[in-house]
């Protein structure tokens, strides 16, 4: 039999589905799956499963088409289940939200955080769908100049939510060492022969960007790199300290990780956790809420460069 086994990326590309979907198959239990370190992963056996259920196959017939052992370690929702515990799926992709997962999953009884990293506007669609319970988001509205409040009532009309704050940094430039370019506002990306590394749409840094390059009237075509896309932060930073790009955004404790990479503040930007108000995750939010106001949790964040926690745990809009 095959031990391979996948991660949830791999999975998303398989099925051809988003990965925050993916997440919810494993949190309602449908995609059966157990964790290495912070990491999910599916066996081929439990997806080939998963196949044949969804083809119609009765699923009495499992065993019969897997060829699964009966001494296979339990997964990880099972063991959850079988402990009277339930799981939340947490979105964003910044280390804070490690941070707070770890908090909720030691200080929280019969709770279980799953991590989904994904940006700022997909989590706050998925949660709209139901896909997800916290989402992270950090998206600049170019109208108002307000982050994250004005996404949130556009997507949420008629909804019951909870918007609190989870911290505060900088973001700008991501620029090689030293600055030779000498790039200190936005309006030097209208330079010629400027090379931009991106971020993927939906994120913030992308949406922070976008709003920006209108602001100025700089038309994205004519930037060099504008469709070089990377899926995380350390991927933009790897690509101008290399010196394959002169610019990227970012933020100050990215560019504090790599050694060939200066940061230049632009702008302060504000993150905020996503929640909807249900009758079964009332006890799970006052928990999160006294999470987010302990001095355990603050004072984690406030070793990463640039975090600014005066706001954390403060609440941001209510309905």
């Amino acid at each position: 039999m095959s031990e391979m086994s996948y991660t949830v990326e791999e999975i998303a590309r398989l099925l051809r589905i988003s990965k925050v979907t993916v997440y919810d198959l494993i949190k309602k239990g449908d995609l059966v799956s157990y964790r290495v370190g912070k990491q999910m992963r599916v066996d081929a056996a439990d997806l080939d499963a998963y196949k044949k259920r969804e083809k119609g196959l009765s699923p009495n017939l499992q065993e019969e088409f897997t060829d699964r052992p009966a001494d296979r370690s339990p997964s990880y929702r099972a063991v959850a289940a079988a402990n009277g515990m339930r799981t939340i799926v947490i979105t964003g992709q910044d280390i804070s939200i490690d941070i707070l997962a770890r908090h909720i999953e030691k200080n929280v009884t019969g709770m279980r955080p799953l991590r989904a990293y994904v940006g700022s506007l997909d989590s706050l669609i998925s949660l709209y769908r139901g896909e997800c319970d916290v989402v992270s988001t950090h998206l600049l509205d170019g109208e108002t100049g307000e982050y994250n409040l004005p996404y949130i009532r556009r997507i949420f009309i008629g909804s019951s939510y909870l918007v609190v704050n989870l911290l505060s940094r900088p973001c700008g430039f991501l620029v090689a060492k030293g600055n030779p370019l000498d790039l200190h506002g936005w309006k030097d990306l209208k330079r010629p022969g400027l090379r931009l590394v991106n971020r993927e749409k939906g994120v913030g840094a992308r949406v922070l960007l976008d709003a920006q390059l209108s602001l100025h009237g700089i038309r994205s075509e004519r930037l060099i790199g504008y469709d070089q896309e990377e899926s995380n932060p350390i991927g933009v930073a790897a690509k101008v300290a290399s010196g394959e790009a002169d610019i990227g955004i970012g933020h100050e404790k990215t560019a504090a990780m790599m050694d060939n990479v200066d940061f230049v503040k632009l702008i302060e930007e504000r993150v905020d956790l996503v929640m909807l108000k249900k009758p079964h995750n009332r006890e799970w939010i006052q928990a999160l809420l006294q999470i987010l106001n302990s001095e355990a949790f603050l004072n984690e964040l406030r070793v990463i460069p640039g975090t600014d926690t005066s706001q954390t745990g403060k609440v941001m809009l209510e309905t």
